[in-house]
């Protein structure tokens, strides 16, 4: 007996837990919704918690090192204490919130280069190793989101990675610990003025804040540099704007601006939103379907340390932030990434 509770203490003969999601791919500001499927050990095990949470990749700088590490941005807890006894099958149900700042991991049904996302199960076991699970999950653009994407391609702007940066972006209010930046090549008709351009989207409820930093070329006497600039737009206007004329009045723009660090930038007809409630319960942002097809309906690093960039905007002091940091590529490993064939996209096929 006393050799079996040694063994349970070391996670031999123990409870097992498999996560089982509904759909895997979402969107920011819907749901993801599954089961926690447990099955008891040999014995009988008192279950102290079962929590779900994302994790991602998040990129981090201290002092002139840069590491990758694991961060815990969102948490929930399935069920509280309970006994689980020998054998015993016992499923529980669960729907977490995706909050609206989740970045986005897919594009037309691919995962975007850099990207990764997961939900984990953690089943914490009285006097014995805890349990875990892992499942890759998809976050999909908003429909604002991808016609923002689609401008840039449409312009002749050629993607070339994304990936998260732990930090805040002064004047913008923003709730995770971490910003995402998805960059592209710069297009023919602005590769004598940039060498690349940087994305970022802060998204709430109403809209997204739309951060777009130019890394300027130099000239024969003047050297290159970053230029910002910041735009608000509504969920409502997905449809109702020429994306292409918009996004490329906001490089124009962005690119003429130099020297005023994106502060209180704003577009002629974005400004401060004022947006009615209900967003998100229409038709066109259900979740997304499986299948070829998926991503018509409904619809590398950043350049810290050279002034006034993105990174030359993340708050001093504002790194202590909540969420568990791991170094190390955990999940690239955990879902076998192997790159495979994009297209000339930049993407990560699955």
């Amino acid at each position: 007996m006393v050799f079996k509770k040694m063994l349970s203490a070391f996670g031999v003969g123990g409870p097992s837990v498999d996560t089982v999601l509904v759909n895997p791919n979402t969107r920011p500001g819907l749901s993801l919704d599954g089961q926690v499927n447990m099955r008891g050990g040999d014995s009988a095990a008192t279950i102290e918690q079962v929590t779900i949470s994302l994790v991602t990749r998040v990129e981090v700088e201290s002092g002139a090192a840069e590491y990758a590490g694991l961060m815990e941005f969102h948490r929930m807890p399935v069920s509280g204490p309970f006994q689980l006894a020998p054998g015993q099958q016992l499923s529980l149900p669960f729907q977490l919130p995706v909050p609206w700042e989740t970045p986005i991991t897919d594009l037309y049904g691919q995962r975007l280069h850099g990207m990764t996302m997961g939900l984990r199960t953690e089943l914490s076991v009285a006097r014995a190793v805890d349990k875990g699970d892992l499942d890759q999950v998809a976050v999909h653009p908003l429909p604002v989101h991808e016609r923002i994407l689609e401008a840039m391609l449409r312009l002749g702007f050629r993607f070339k990675n994304a990936d998260l940066e732990r930090g805040y972006i002064q004047g913008v209010q923003q709730t995770l610990p971490f910003y995402q930046e998805i960059e592209f090549f710069a297009s023919p008709q602005y590769a004598q003025s940039v060498n690349e351009v940087e994305l970022t989207f802060v998204t709430n409820q109403y809209g997204v804040d739309v951060i777009v930093e130019c890394d300027k070329r130099g000239g024969l006497f003047t050297g290159g540099h970053d230029s910002i600039g910041r735009f608000t737009v509504q969920h409502a206007d997905a449809d109702r704007v020429d994306w292409v004329a918009q996004v490329d009045g906001w490089l124009s723009q962005t690119i003429s601006r130099y020297g005023q660090h994106g502060h209180g930038l704003g577009h002629p007809g974005y400004g401060q939103p004022g947006y009615g409630p209900g967003y998100g319960q229409g038709p066109g942002y259900g979740q997304p379907g499986y299948g070829p097809g998926y991503g018509q309906h409904g619809h590398g690093h950043g350049h810290h340390g050279r002034g006034a960039g993105v990174g030359g905007m993340v708050a001093a002091g504002a790194l202590g932030v909540a969420g568990g940091l791991v170094a190390g590529e955990v999940l690239d490993e955990v879902f076998d990434d192997d790159g495979g064939d994009d297209g000339g996209f930049g993407f990560d096929e699955e």
